[in-house]
C-alpha cells in the first residue's frame, strides 16, 4: 500500500503540472463516467495531501478525493515538471521531456521499479499482477503519441495540453463538496506535513496515552496518525525498541513523543528521496545499496527469519491489524 510519503509526492506532481490548467477528464474503464463528466473542462485550482488521501480542487468548489488503497497508482506522462523539493538519491532531478520520454528517472528508482517520477503508487510488481488479471485495451502505441494510449484499467484520466495522469486501482475515487472534504479530513489523525508539528505531537500523545489498544495497531489507525503504513509501522517500532503489543496507554510519554518526532523525520526523508529509508548512519556505499534495494534499507521490514541487524535474533512476522508486522523479539521487549 502506498504510504504517506508517496501521496505527498503525487500531490506535488499535480501542483506543478495540473493546478492552474484546464483539465479534460474521462473514465476509460467506465467506472467513473459521471464524475469524470463533472470534472471535464474545469480548471484545477488546488491540491492537498493528508495522510494517504489526496484532494484535488476544481472550479466551483468541486473536489476529487482519491485514496489509492492497496493497489492504486497514478501514472504520469507528457512534459512533466518535477517539483524541485523532490530530489533523487544522488541529487539529480528526474524529468520527462516531450510526450513522456524518460530522462533521469532511473536515478530514483530502486531495483523493484518503485518510486519513479512517472509512476507513483503501488509497487510495480503488484500493479503488473492487477493488470494481468484484468482485460486490457489500448496496449502498445508510439511513445510520442498524444494523448498516450490507454493501458489497462484506467479509472480516471486527467489530461491537459501537455500532461496526462492515469489513475488505476484506487480504493476511493469520488467527488466531494468542501464540507465533505472538511469532514473527511477531520476524521484523520495529524499529518506532519499538513498540521502544525507541535500541535500534531500533542494530539498524537493525547490519543495514544488513553488507548488500551496495542501500539502496533494504533500506528496503523489513520484516525490516530496519518500516513503510516506497514513499512513505516514496523520500522518506527523497531527504531524505538518498542514491543508492538504494548497498550498505547502503557507506552511512556517520552517514547510516544519520540515516535512522533521520528515519523516527522522519516516522512520528510521519504518525500525527498522517494524511498522509505529507515536506517541511519550508513557509509556512502551502504547508502547507495540501500537506495537501490529495499533489502538493504530497513531494520526489520520484510526480514522474517533473518537475523536482527543489531542482536542477531531471528526477525519474526505476525498478523497485526490485518497486515504483516515484522519485529525483533529481543530488541523490542
Amino acid at each position: 500500500m502506498p504510504e504517506g510519503h508517496s501521496v505527498h509526492r503525487i500531490a506535488r506532481q499535480f501542483d506543478r503540472n495540473f493546478v492552474g490548467r484546464v483539465v479534460a477528464a474521462s473514465s476509460p474503464q467506465g467506472r467513473f463516467v459521471e464524475g469524470a463528466a463533472m470534472i471535464d473542462g474545469r480548471t484545477a485550482s488546488a491540491v492537498r495531501a493528508v495522510g494517504k488521501q489526496m484532494f484535488l480542487e476544481f472550479d466551483d468548489d468541486l473536489w476529487l478525493r482519491v485514496h489509492l488503497g492497496m493497489y492504486g497508482a497514478w501514472d504520469f506522462a507528457g512534459e512533466i515538471l518535477v517539483d524541485p523539493t523532490i530530489a533523487s538519491a544522488n541529487g539529480r532531478m528526474g524529468q520527462t521531456n516531450q510526450r513522456g520520454t524518460d530522462l533521469d528517472t532511473d536515478a530514483i528508482m530502486d531495483a523493484a521499479g518503485e518510486n519513479s517520477l512517472t509512476s507513483i503508487g503501488a509497487p510495480r510488481r503488484a500493479r503488473v499482477h492487477v493488470r494481468m488479471s484484468e482485460q486490457t485495451t489500448g496496449l502498445g502505441g508510439d511513445d510520442h503519441d498524444w494523448p498516450p494510449p490507454v493501458v489497462g484499467q484506467v479509472r480516471l484520466r486527467l489530461l491537459t495540453d501537455v500532461a496526462c495522469a492515469d489513475l488505476r486501482g484506487p480504493t476511493a475515487c469520488e467527488l466531494q463538496t468542501p464540507d465533505e472534504v472538511a469532514a473527511t479530513i477531520a476524521k484523520l489523525g495529524p499529518d506532519p506535513l499538513v498540521d502544525d508539528i507541535d500541535e500534531g505531537e500533542e494530539r498524537f500523545v493525547a490519543v495514544v496515552g488513553r488507548k488500551p489498544t496495542a501500539i502496533g495497531v494504533l500506528l496503523m489507525d489513520q484516525s490516530v496518525v496519518s500516513g503510516i503504513g506497514n513499512v513505516y509501522r514496523a520500522e518506527l517500532l523497531y527504531r524505538a525498541r518498542l514491543d508492538p503489543h504494548t497498550p498505547g496507554r502503557d507506552v511512556p510519554e517520552e517514547i510516544v513523543r519520540g515516535l512522533w518526532r521520528d515519523w516527522v523525520r522519516m516522512l520528510a526523508i521519504g518525500v525527498e528521496t522517494g524511498q522509505m529509508m529507515t536506517m541511519d548512519g550508513l557509509a556512502p556505499d551502504a547508502y547507495r545499496r540501500a537506495m537501490a534495494s529495499r533489502d538493504d534499507r530497513h531494520w526489520v521490514y520484510h526480514r522474517a527469519g533473518l537475523p536482527c541487524r543489531v542482536c542477531g535474533t531471528a526477525i519474526v512476522v505476525e498478523e497485526v491489524a490485518t497486515r504483516k508486522l515484522y519485529w525483533c523479539p529481543n530488541c523490542q521487549r
